[in-house]
Protein backbone atom coordinates (compact mmCIF):
# COMPACT_ATOMS: atom_id res chain seq x y z
CA UNK A 1 0.00 0.00 0.00
CA UNK A 2 1.67 3.31 -1.11
CA UNK A 3 0.67 6.59 0.69
CA UNK A 4 -0.90 8.84 -2.11
CA UNK A 5 1.48 12.12 -3.23
CA UNK A 6 -1.16 14.93 -4.27
CA UNK A 7 0.75 17.05 -6.48
CA UNK A 8 -1.16 21.00 -5.94
CA UNK A 9 0.47 24.56 -6.81
CA UNK A 10 -1.71 26.83 -5.27
CA UNK A 11 0.32 28.71 -2.69
CA UNK A 12 -2.09 29.15 0.65
CA UNK A 13 -4.23 32.44 0.09
CA UNK A 14 -7.75 32.90 2.12
CA UNK A 15 -7.88 31.84 5.52
CA UNK A 16 -9.89 27.84 5.92
CA UNK A 17 -10.63 26.27 8.64
CA UNK A 18 -12.28 22.56 8.98
CA UNK A 19 -14.01 21.29 11.47
CA UNK A 20 -12.36 18.81 13.57
CA UNK A 21 -13.05 14.88 11.50
CA UNK A 22 -12.39 11.68 12.70
CA UNK A 23 -9.17 10.29 10.85
CA UNK A 24 -7.12 7.06 10.50
CA UNK A 25 -3.95 8.50 12.18
CA UNK A 26 -2.35 4.65 13.08
CA UNK A 27 -3.14 3.52 9.55
CA UNK A 28 -0.79 6.29 7.53
CA UNK A 29 1.94 4.76 10.04
CA UNK A 30 1.22 0.99 9.30
CA UNK A 31 0.92 2.06 5.29
CA UNK A 32 4.27 3.22 5.71
CA UNK A 33 5.98 0.82 7.63
CA UNK A 34 4.36 -1.57 5.08
CA UNK A 35 6.02 -0.50 2.04
CA UNK A 36 9.49 -1.67 2.84
CA UNK A 37 8.19 -5.10 4.61
CA UNK A 38 5.44 -5.88 1.82
CA UNK A 39 6.25 -9.60 -0.03
CA UNK A 40 9.41 -9.37 2.52
CA UNK A 41 7.92 -12.02 4.83
CA UNK A 42 8.53 -10.22 7.21
CA UNK A 43 5.58 -8.64 9.66
CA UNK A 44 4.76 -4.84 9.77
CA UNK A 45 8.09 -3.24 10.93
CA UNK A 46 8.72 0.88 12.17
CA UNK A 47 11.58 0.27 10.11
CA UNK A 48 9.48 0.91 6.65
CA UNK A 49 8.97 4.39 8.64
CA UNK A 50 12.50 5.31 8.00
CA UNK A 51 13.33 4.67 4.39
CA UNK A 52 14.02 7.56 2.11
CA UNK A 53 10.86 7.14 0.24
CA UNK A 54 8.42 6.69 3.28
CA UNK A 55 10.19 9.70 4.78
CA UNK A 56 9.52 11.69 1.24
CA UNK A 57 6.32 10.71 1.41
CA UNK A 58 4.61 11.50 4.43
CA UNK A 59 6.64 15.10 3.77
CA UNK A 60 4.94 15.27 1.10
CA UNK A 61 1.46 14.27 2.23
CA UNK A 62 1.89 16.77 5.11
CA UNK A 63 3.35 19.84 3.23
CA UNK A 64 0.35 19.35 0.65
CA UNK A 65 -2.72 19.28 3.75
CA UNK A 66 -1.30 22.43 4.86
CA UNK A 67 -1.31 23.92 1.06
CA UNK A 68 -5.27 22.80 1.01
CA UNK A 69 -6.02 24.03 4.71
CA UNK A 70 -3.92 27.25 5.21
CA UNK A 71 -5.00 29.37 8.48
CA UNK A 72 -3.36 32.39 7.84
CA UNK A 73 -4.41 34.80 5.00
CA UNK A 74 -3.48 35.66 2.00
CA UNK A 75 -0.31 37.38 1.52
CA UNK A 76 0.69 36.80 5.23
CA UNK A 77 4.40 36.14 6.02
CA UNK A 78 4.88 36.48 9.79
CA UNK A 79 6.09 33.83 11.82
CA UNK A 80 3.40 31.20 11.65
CA UNK A 81 3.28 31.11 7.91
CA UNK A 82 6.82 31.57 8.15
CA UNK A 83 8.41 29.01 9.75
CA UNK A 84 6.48 26.47 7.98
CA UNK A 85 8.63 27.57 5.12
CA UNK A 86 11.86 27.24 7.09
CA UNK A 87 10.54 23.68 6.61
CA UNK A 88 9.47 23.99 3.45
CA UNK A 89 13.14 24.62 2.43
CA UNK A 90 14.89 22.18 4.54
CA UNK A 91 12.30 19.60 2.59
CA UNK A 92 13.69 20.88 -0.64
CA UNK A 93 17.49 20.95 0.56
CA UNK A 94 17.08 17.18 1.84
CA UNK A 95 14.60 15.75 -0.89
CA UNK A 96 15.85 17.99 -3.95
CA UNK A 97 12.22 18.01 -5.29
CA UNK A 98 11.80 21.04 -7.23
CA UNK A 99 8.54 21.35 -6.06
CA UNK A 100 9.29 22.78 -2.68
CA UNK A 101 11.53 25.25 -4.31
CA UNK A 102 8.83 26.15 -6.43
CA UNK A 103 6.93 26.41 -3.58
CA UNK A 104 8.96 28.86 -1.82
CA UNK A 105 9.53 31.27 -4.59
CA UNK A 106 5.92 31.70 -5.27
CA UNK A 107 5.58 32.72 -2.17
CA UNK A 108 8.77 34.90 -1.39
CA UNK A 109 7.80 36.83 -4.91
CA UNK A 110 4.29 37.40 -3.44
CA UNK A 111 6.13 38.69 -0.72
CA UNK A 112 8.47 40.86 -2.54
CA UNK A 113 11.05 39.44 -0.35
CA UNK A 114 9.82 42.36 2.44
CA UNK A 115 10.53 41.61 6.08
CA UNK A 116 7.63 40.23 7.97
CA UNK A 117 5.34 43.38 9.41
CA UNK A 118 5.27 42.49 13.14
CA UNK A 119 6.03 44.95 15.88
CA UNK A 120 8.29 42.47 17.09
CA UNK A 121 12.04 43.08 15.66
CA UNK A 122 13.27 39.30 15.76
CA UNK A 123 9.88 37.92 14.51
CA UNK A 124 9.95 40.14 11.83
CA UNK A 125 12.98 38.48 10.29
CA UNK A 126 11.56 34.77 9.96
CA UNK A 127 10.30 35.03 6.55
CA UNK A 128 13.86 36.34 5.96
CA UNK A 129 15.59 32.81 6.44
CA UNK A 130 13.29 31.50 3.44
CA UNK A 131 14.29 34.50 0.88
CA UNK A 132 18.51 33.86 2.02
CA UNK A 133 18.02 30.24 1.73
CA UNK A 134 16.84 31.36 -2.24
CA UNK A 135 19.58 33.54 -2.29
CA UNK A 136 22.18 30.61 -1.63
CA UNK A 137 20.75 28.95 -4.55
CA UNK A 138 20.39 31.77 -7.04
CA UNK A 139 23.22 34.11 -5.99
CA UNK A 140 20.29 37.29 -6.71
CA UNK A 141 20.94 40.03 -3.92
CA UNK A 142 17.41 41.63 -4.03
CA UNK A 143 16.15 38.39 -2.65
CA UNK A 144 17.73 40.17 0.66
CA UNK A 145 18.69 43.50 -0.07
CA UNK A 146 14.71 44.89 1.31
CA UNK A 147 16.16 42.79 5.01
CA UNK A 148 19.52 44.35 5.26
CA UNK A 149 17.32 47.74 4.56
CA UNK A 150 15.48 47.03 7.13
CA UNK A 151 18.17 46.11 9.70
CA UNK A 152 20.00 49.15 8.57
CA UNK A 153 16.64 51.52 9.45
CA UNK A 154 17.97 52.99 12.59
CA UNK A 155 14.20 51.85 14.22
CA UNK A 156 14.06 51.07 17.05
CA UNK A 157 13.28 47.04 16.67
CA UNK A 158 16.47 46.88 14.34
CA UNK A 159 19.78 46.48 15.78
CA UNK A 160 20.79 49.33 14.27
CA UNK A 161 18.12 51.60 16.01
CA UNK A 162 18.93 50.06 19.65
CA UNK A 163 21.12 47.77 21.75
CA UNK A 164 17.66 45.52 22.78
CA UNK A 165 15.73 44.92 19.48
CA UNK A 166 14.26 42.05 19.94
CA UNK A 167 11.63 41.90 22.56
CA UNK A 168 8.01 41.29 22.27
CA UNK A 169 7.68 42.95 25.57
CA UNK A 170 10.25 41.18 27.14
CA UNK A 171 13.21 38.65 26.24
CA UNK A 172 11.17 35.25 24.92
CA UNK A 173 12.61 32.34 24.17
CA UNK A 174 11.07 31.86 20.34
CA UNK A 175 12.72 34.91 19.40
CA UNK A 176 15.83 32.71 19.05
CA UNK A 177 14.63 30.23 16.07
CA UNK A 178 13.04 33.05 14.53
CA UNK A 179 15.77 35.93 14.84
CA UNK A 180 19.24 34.61 15.63
CA UNK A 181 19.60 32.16 12.06
CA UNK A 182 18.61 35.28 9.78
CA UNK A 183 21.74 37.08 10.89
CA UNK A 184 24.06 34.17 10.33
CA UNK A 185 22.76 33.38 7.33
CA UNK A 186 23.15 37.16 6.23
CA UNK A 187 26.91 37.22 7.23
CA UNK A 188 27.60 34.58 5.45
CA UNK A 189 25.42 36.28 2.36
CA UNK A 190 27.10 39.05 2.45
CA UNK A 191 30.52 39.30 4.31
CA UNK A 192 29.77 41.40 6.69
CA UNK A 193 30.55 40.54 10.17
CA UNK A 194 28.19 42.90 11.82
CA UNK A 195 25.68 40.08 11.60
CA UNK A 196 27.20 38.03 13.85
CA UNK A 197 28.14 41.02 16.11
CA UNK A 198 24.08 41.42 16.46
CA UNK A 199 22.97 38.00 16.62
CA UNK A 200 25.76 37.23 19.68
CA UNK A 201 24.49 40.12 21.56
CA UNK A 202 20.96 39.43 21.23
CA UNK A 203 21.37 35.13 21.47
CA UNK A 204 23.22 35.09 24.38
CA UNK A 205 21.48 38.17 26.31
CA UNK A 206 18.31 36.09 25.69
CA UNK A 207 20.43 33.07 27.07
CA UNK A 208 21.34 35.11 30.20
CA UNK A 209 18.24 35.56 31.12
CA UNK A 210 16.22 32.71 30.55
CA UNK A 211 18.41 29.69 30.71
CA UNK A 212 18.09 27.48 33.68
CA UNK A 213 21.90 26.18 34.09
CA UNK A 214 20.82 23.73 36.46
CA UNK A 215 18.04 22.13 34.65
CA UNK A 216 19.39 22.88 31.39
CA UNK A 217 16.23 24.37 29.65
CA UNK A 218 14.96 27.57 28.73
CA UNK A 219 12.00 29.07 30.51
CA UNK A 220 9.55 30.93 27.72
CA UNK A 221 10.34 34.13 29.24
CA UNK A 222 10.88 35.68 32.84
CA UNK A 223 7.24 35.62 33.91
CA UNK A 224 7.81 31.69 34.26
CA UNK A 225 10.98 32.05 36.29
CA UNK A 226 9.95 30.64 39.93
CA UNK A 227 6.54 29.13 38.69
CA UNK A 228 5.36 25.92 39.93
CA UNK A 229 2.57 23.53 38.39
CA UNK A 230 -0.21 22.46 40.95
CA UNK A 231 2.58 19.46 41.55
CA UNK A 232 4.95 21.81 42.26
CA UNK A 233 7.06 21.46 39.47
CA UNK A 234 8.80 24.25 37.72
CA UNK A 235 7.17 25.49 34.12
CA UNK A 236 9.62 24.45 31.38
CA UNK A 237 7.22 24.65 27.80
CA UNK A 238 8.04 21.48 25.41
CA UNK A 239 7.73 24.26 21.93
CA UNK A 240 9.79 26.91 23.85
CA UNK A 241 12.54 24.84 23.99
CA UNK A 242 12.09 23.36 20.97
CA UNK A 243 12.40 27.18 19.39
CA UNK A 244 15.60 27.36 21.27
CA UNK A 245 16.70 23.78 20.00
CA UNK A 246 16.08 24.04 16.65
CA UNK A 247 18.00 27.53 16.41
CA UNK A 248 21.14 26.02 16.89
CA UNK A 249 21.83 23.58 13.78
CA UNK A 250 20.67 26.85 11.67
CA UNK A 251 23.31 28.72 13.35
CA UNK A 252 25.81 26.58 13.20
CA UNK A 253 25.09 25.73 9.93
CA UNK A 254 26.11 29.14 8.90
CA UNK A 255 28.92 30.23 11.51
CA UNK A 256 32.07 30.15 10.38
CA UNK A 257 34.24 26.83 11.91
CA UNK A 258 36.79 29.40 12.66
CA UNK A 259 34.52 31.51 14.41
CA UNK A 260 35.34 32.47 17.86
CA UNK A 261 32.08 31.81 19.75
CA UNK A 262 31.06 29.03 17.75
CA UNK A 263 31.87 26.05 20.53
CA UNK A 264 29.59 28.53 22.62
CA UNK A 265 26.65 27.40 20.48
CA UNK A 266 28.20 23.98 20.06
CA UNK A 267 28.39 23.36 23.79
CA UNK A 268 24.78 25.30 24.22
CA UNK A 269 23.28 22.43 21.55
CA UNK A 270 24.75 20.04 23.77
CA UNK A 271 23.66 20.79 27.12
CA UNK A 272 20.18 21.02 25.12
CA UNK A 273 19.97 17.59 23.93
CA UNK A 274 21.16 15.75 26.92
CA UNK A 275 18.18 17.45 28.81
CA UNK A 276 15.85 16.59 26.44
CA UNK A 277 16.17 13.03 25.77
CA UNK A 278 15.73 12.85 29.86
CA UNK A 279 12.24 14.04 29.54
CA UNK A 280 11.43 11.82 26.34
CA UNK A 281 7.73 10.03 26.86
CA UNK A 282 7.74 5.93 25.74
CA UNK A 283 5.62 7.03 22.69
CA UNK A 284 8.64 9.12 21.73
CA UNK A 285 6.90 12.73 22.05
CA UNK A 286 7.14 15.24 24.64
CA UNK A 287 4.67 16.80 26.91
CA UNK A 288 3.24 20.46 26.76
CA UNK A 289 5.75 20.90 29.99
CA UNK A 290 8.77 19.23 30.40
CA UNK A 291 9.12 19.10 33.47
CA UNK A 292 5.93 18.02 34.52
CA UNK A 293 4.26 15.40 32.15
CA UNK A 294 1.30 14.79 34.03
CA UNK A 295 0.14 18.54 34.06
CA UNK A 296 -1.16 18.10 30.75
CA UNK A 297 -0.63 14.37 29.83
CA UNK A 298 -1.01 14.34 25.96
CA UNK A 299 1.21 13.98 23.25
CA UNK A 300 2.92 17.43 21.51
CA UNK A 301 3.67 17.53 18.17
CA UNK A 302 5.44 20.89 17.37
CA UNK A 303 7.93 20.80 20.23
CA UNK A 304 8.82 17.42 19.46
CA UNK A 305 9.27 18.14 15.83
CA UNK A 306 12.10 20.32 16.83
CA UNK A 307 13.54 18.18 19.02
CA UNK A 308 13.76 15.17 16.65
CA UNK A 309 14.82 17.71 13.87
CA UNK A 310 17.89 18.72 16.46
CA UNK A 311 18.64 15.59 17.43
CA UNK A 312 19.06 13.66 14.12
CA UNK A 313 21.07 16.53 12.79
CA UNK A 314 23.45 16.46 16.00
CA UNK A 315 23.94 13.07 14.98
CA UNK A 316 24.88 13.57 11.78
CA UNK A 317 26.84 16.37 11.68
CA UNK A 318 28.69 14.65 14.58
CA UNK A 319 28.13 16.68 16.80
CA UNK A 320 25.82 14.37 19.60
CA UNK A 321 27.04 10.84 19.85
CA UNK A 322 25.55 8.63 17.39
CA UNK A 323 25.02 5.62 20.31
CA UNK A 324 23.33 8.02 22.86
CA UNK A 325 20.92 9.96 20.69
CA UNK A 326 20.26 8.28 17.10
CA UNK A 327 17.08 6.19 18.97
CA UNK A 328 15.36 9.02 20.02
CA UNK A 329 15.45 10.97 17.21
CA UNK A 330 13.90 7.45 15.65
CA UNK A 331 11.56 7.04 18.77
CA UNK A 332 10.50 11.14 18.16
CA UNK A 333 10.26 10.17 14.23
CA UNK A 334 7.86 7.26 14.79
CA UNK A 335 5.97 9.41 17.23
CA UNK A 336 5.40 12.00 14.48
CA UNK A 337 4.49 10.10 12.15
CA UNK A 338 1.59 8.01 14.12
CA UNK A 339 0.29 11.10 14.78
CA UNK A 340 -0.15 12.39 10.97
CA UNK A 341 -3.86 11.48 10.08
CA UNK A 342 -4.40 9.65 6.47
CA UNK A 343 -4.58 12.62 4.69
CA UNK A 344 -1.97 14.84 6.16
CA UNK A 345 -2.90 16.70 9.36
CA UNK A 346 0.00 16.58 11.56
CA UNK A 347 -2.34 16.83 14.88
CA UNK A 348 -1.54 17.22 18.41
CA UNK A 349 0.06 20.37 17.15
CA UNK A 350 -0.31 23.10 20.49
CA UNK A 351 -2.13 26.45 19.36
CA UNK A 352 -0.28 29.87 19.56
CA UNK A 353 0.63 30.44 22.96
CA UNK A 354 3.33 31.33 25.38
CA UNK A 355 2.90 28.26 27.38
CA UNK A 356 2.03 24.91 28.59
CA UNK A 357 -1.48 24.13 27.61
CA UNK A 358 -3.99 21.19 26.94
CA UNK A 359 -3.71 19.82 23.54
CA UNK A 360 -6.25 17.92 21.38
CA UNK A 361 -5.65 15.53 18.65
CA UNK A 362 -7.43 18.09 15.98
CA UNK A 363 -5.07 20.87 16.92
CA UNK A 364 -2.53 22.28 14.43
CA UNK A 365 -0.88 24.95 12.41
CA UNK A 366 1.48 26.06 9.65
CA UNK A 367 3.87 26.16 11.80
CA UNK A 368 3.35 22.40 12.92
CA UNK A 369 3.60 21.47 9.55
CA UNK A 370 6.79 23.25 9.33
CA UNK A 371 8.05 21.52 12.32
CA UNK A 372 7.43 17.99 11.07
CA UNK A 373 9.14 19.20 7.92
CA UNK A 374 11.99 20.45 9.62
CA UNK A 375 12.17 16.69 11.74
CA UNK A 376 11.54 15.10 8.23
CA UNK A 377 14.57 16.49 6.25
CA UNK A 378 17.05 15.16 8.68
CA UNK A 379 15.36 11.86 9.17
CA UNK A 380 15.30 11.67 5.37
CA UNK A 381 19.72 12.93 5.02
CA UNK A 382 19.94 9.91 7.75
CA UNK A 383 18.48 7.32 5.46
CA UNK A 384 20.24 8.78 2.47
CA UNK A 385 23.45 8.29 4.27
CA UNK A 386 22.36 4.82 5.79
CA UNK A 387 22.15 6.06 9.01
CA UNK A 388 18.97 3.36 9.72
CA UNK A 389 20.82 0.12 7.42
CA UNK A 390 21.13 -3.20 9.19
CA UNK A 391 21.96 -3.36 12.68
CA UNK A 392 20.75 0.56 13.78
CA UNK A 393 17.24 -0.35 11.76
CA UNK A 394 15.21 -0.76 14.63
CA UNK A 395 16.85 1.46 17.33
CA UNK A 396 13.65 3.30 17.74
CA UNK A 397 11.51 0.22 18.94
CA UNK A 398 13.50 -0.55 22.09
Amino acid sequence: MLVPIIKLSRVPGATKRLLPKPVATLGLAVALMTQTTAGSGQGTDTAGLFSKHAVASVMKLADNWQIAHPVMPDGDRNWQRATWYTGVMAAYRATGDPVYLDQATRWAEEQQWKPGTEKAGANILTCSQTYLELFFLKNNPSFIKPTEEWLDSGRPNTPSGAKVWYLDGSRYVDSLYVGAPTLAMLAKATGDHRYIDWMNAFFWDVHHELFDRGIGLFYRDKGFIGQTTASGKQVFWSRGNGWAFASLPRILTYLPVGEPGRADYESLFKQLAAALIKRQQPDGLWRPNLLDAQEFPVPETSGTGFFCYGLAWGVRNGLLDRDTYLRPAKKAWIGLVTNVSADGKVQWGQSVADRPELVRQSDSHEYVTGTFLLAGSEMFRLAQDGAFDEAGAKDGER
